[in-house]
């Protein structure tokens, strides 16, 4: 079975740096616990994959397209198809007064949002302070273990998977014609990432899948009621 852009696969894969054989990523929870590279806001298990679309390195998804599901394969990517090569027009430097006019002590690894690109702090000396702009792992040759754990072919379960990969978790999905019907419970707390992750959400569906032209979302709200206190 051939796959091919557009289509929707679910994998589990594992990275490391090429160059000293570090663990840099994985979707295996545990895994990523006994490497020290477990984060608590990751989301763990298979992932959602759009070949070609979605923002999955294109080395990546080069490879993926040329598997079957249930197939392991192991890959090495050198940097110009995994993160890119480094920049140094992306590294530089910083008066700390900057930092300091917006209540923030920078240190050595601390990440920044600067105009929608993600820095990371490299050092602080002398009332200056070395930014670098570039990915962490730019410049990097990595090797992937890589899973296609399932392919997904019906729009409701593509729909569905797209909105869990978001945290919106539907409460069901109905497609109609040209139109998916998206419908979200009060398990759902609706704060301001979930109206960031909804907009998110419908910009990719109306992108990843041709088939539908239109989103109706339906979004469930309670009050919320205030706890009695006990004596």
């Amino acid at each position: 079975m051939s796959l091919k852009d557009g289509d929707f696969v679910k994998i589990e894969y594992t990275a490391w740096r090429a160059a000293d054989n570090q663990l840099v990523y994985t979707t295996d929870e545990k895994r990523a616990k006994d490497g020290g590279v477990y984060y608590e806001t990751s989301k763990y298990g298979p992932q959602l994959v759009v070949i070609g679309k979605s923002n999955t390195i294109k080395g990546l998804y080069e490879n993926i397209k040329n598997m079957n599901v249930g197939e392991l394969k192991k890959i090495e990517l050198a940097p110009v198809d995994a993160f890119g090569e480094r920049d140094n027009n992306l590294v530089r430097v910083m008066p700390i007064a900057d930092f300091k006019k917006r209540d923030m002590e920078p240190y050595p690894g601390m990440q920044l949002d600067l105009d929608g690109v993600i820095a990371t702090v490299k050092s602080v000396n002398s009332g200056r302070v070395m930014i670098d702009a570039n990915h962490p792992l730019a410049g990097e040759k990595l090797i992937y273990e890589v899973k296609i754990v399932s392919k997904i072919d019906k729009e409701e379960d593509k729909v569905k998977e797209l909105a869990d990969s978001f945290s919106l978790k539907p409460k069901s999905v109905k497609i109609n014609g040209k139109t998916a019907e998206v419908e979200i419970g009060t398990d759902v707390e609706k704060d301001s990432n979930y109206f960031v992750n909804k907009s998110t959400f419908v910009s990719n569906l109306l992108r990843d899948i041709e088939a539908l032209d239109k989103v109706d979302i339906k979004e469930e709200y309670t009050r919320q009621k205030e706890k009695k206190e006990t004596k």
